[in-house]
């Protein structure tokens, strides 16, 4: 059973237990708190303190869906943003859950409530002529700069996650059917199109890039860091931000802004949202749709800058 600080508990439950850092609990107790001065008033006799947390087990009990949506219509009237939101009732749910485990209440009343959707951030994107300042940065015939040429020719030729870029193997690529084979979320295989250019710049540097970089005979990864071996997630982050930097970019470029870049310039030319799914690899076309506000958001730039009477 509770006793005169059941959040006090609970924190204690979540530290032991759980582990919890100090700061993942300090927020647990921020939000708790909150609710209990929501409850109570800081004007009541009854209003809880830190010091003197007497008699709030009656009220957290008395707590129903009603109780909660209240609360988060009190969050909303305060201007907190639908994560903040969404958080205070995590928190609020995973202390419910405990004093039902505990014994100490019948019912857990945030079950019900369904967490604030906050709105979806568009992603950024380049334009086409950031992207061609992009690849053209990675000019030089190095063997590092004809690998990281081809890296990013063949991130925005195919919409290719990081992921899926880094775990390719020579024998993944098909040069003379401009074709690429990759492995992406769950396991799924898909078989990706590649441009002209982009199996021209692939191919060059596996004529004059890799053979320079690699030192195991045996190595299959496609693309290879400077000691021979295959190039990490982090390194090719490194060097997109490298080159975007080259580019005098001056907005965050990441491997995801291209393939964000890839979707978008399909759409505004015409691609149906169908083929862009199946080349991005999107399980829903939900998820895909997002790019569809992108292309409109295009649109309405030209419009703007273009039409007299915008």
């Amino acid at each position: 059973m509770a006793g005169d600080d059941p959040i006090s508990e609970f924190l204690d439950y979540l530290s032991v237990e759980q582990g919890l850092a100090r700061n993942t609990l300090l927020a647990y107790e921020r939000d708790l708190r909150h609710f209990l001065a929501f409850l109570v008033p800081s004007d009541s006799d009854e209003a809880p303190s830190s010091e003197s947390p007497k008699g709030i087990m009656p009220r957290l009990r008395a707590v129903n869906e009603h109780t909660m949506m209240a609360y988060v219509v009190h969050l909303k009237h305060q201007d907190r943003a639908a994560t903040t939101i969404a958080r205070h009732l995590a928190s609020l749910r995973g202390f419910y859950h405990y004093l039902v485990y505990q014994g100490d209440c019948d019912k857990n009343p945030v079950a019900g409530i369904e967490r604030p959707r906050a709105g979806k951030k568009l992603p950024d994107i380049l334009s086409v002529s950031e992207v061609d300042a992009l690849l053209e940065s990675a000019s030089d015939e190095t063997p590092i700069g004809l690998r990281d040429r081809a890296i990013l020719e063949l991130l925005y030729a195919t919409g290719i996650r990081v992921s899926e870029l880094v775990n390719l193997d020579q024998a993944d690529l098909h040069l003379s059917r401009r074709l690429v084979r990759c492995i992406g979320k769950g396991d799924r295989e898909r078989i990706i199109p590649m441009g002209q250019l982009s199996v021209q710049m692939v191919d060059r540097y596996l004529r004059y890039g890799r053979p320079e970089l690699v030192r195991d005979v045996l190595e299959e990864a496609l693309f290879i860091n400077h000691h021979g071996r295959r190039l990490s997630r982090q390194g090719i982050w490194k060097r997109v931000k490298y080159h975007a930097k080259r580019a005098r970019l001056n907005k965050r470029v990441t491997p995801h802004t291209l393939r964000h870049s890839f979707a978008t310039h399909l759409l505004e030319n015409g691609a149906d949202l169908r083929s862009v799914q199946e080349l991005l690899g999107h399980v829903d076309i939900s998820t895909t749709q997002i790019y569809t506000h992108l292309a409109q958001r295009y649109l309405l730039d030209v419009f703007s800058r273009a039409h007299p009477r915008a």
